[in-house]
């Protein structure tokens, strides 16, 4: 999904074809539709999903999809219709910074900088959602005209990464100085050798756009 969401988007179609009545596979079609940017399919299969399931965590990507086809007025009627108190956490984090940015598309920073001061808007502590809502919440910050605040948000989002490990540089290349005829040295095993290093999750970029 990643690398070609919309070969992606294919398989979980030929999946939908052979098992469209189970909820994960339109939520893989959702998921894969959504990171396509196809957001017509995508609000249709998170909605069939949503209706097979009963889970709600995809609302964030629905409202994002309605906001991304020019529906704004429908997209925050979604909001307004749900149940916040089910989402996960995660998930109220991704709607708020969906409504903080549906309001900065519609000109009211105002707007946008009270959607984002959510309990989970805590500068004390970091999670995994912290460096995007800190990050979101400059931005509205700056766009309302409060410079100095928005500076202080943007740099703990930076620390926020750091601390989190989603700001780590990429293992360097390694290449080999000598001709292969040389004699090389014996190399010492390493622990990355061995164990794997874990990889940071990617950060979902903010959608937008035509249908």
């Amino acid at each position: 999904m990643d690398e070609d969401p919309e070969l992606a988007f294919d398989h979980a179609l030929a999946a939908s074809r052979r098992g469209g009545r189970l909820g994960v596979v339109r939520e893989a079609a959702g998921m894969t539709a959504y990171a396509a940017g196809k957001f017509s399919e995508a609000l249709r299969e998170f909605r069939t999903y949503r209706r097979i399931s009963g889970d709600h965590a995809h609302l964030p990507e629905m409202v994002d999809s309605e906001r991304a086809l020019g529906r704004r007025e429908k997209a925050l009627q979604l909001v307004d219709e749900a149940q916040l108190d089910k989402l996960p956490v995660t998930s109220r984090v991704e709607l708020a910074i969906v409504v903080s940015g549906i309001h900065l598309d519609s000109d009211d920073p105002k707007a946008a900088v009270r959607a984002l001061e959510i309990p989970e808007l805590n500068p004390r502590r970091g999670f995994p959602y912290s460096p995007r809502l800190f990050g979101a919440y400059a931005e509205a910050l700056a766009a309302a005209g409060r410079q100095e605040e928005a500076r202080k948000w943007s740099n703990l989002a930076a620390r926020a990464e750091r601390a989190l490990g989603l700001a780590v540089e990429p293992e360097p290349e390694i290449l080999d100085l000598v001709d292969d005829e040389e004699e090389q040295p014996a190399a010492s095993t390493r622990a990355r050798d061995v164990i794997a290093p874990t990889e940071a999750p990617a950060q979902t970029p903010q959608k937008g756009g035509d249908e």
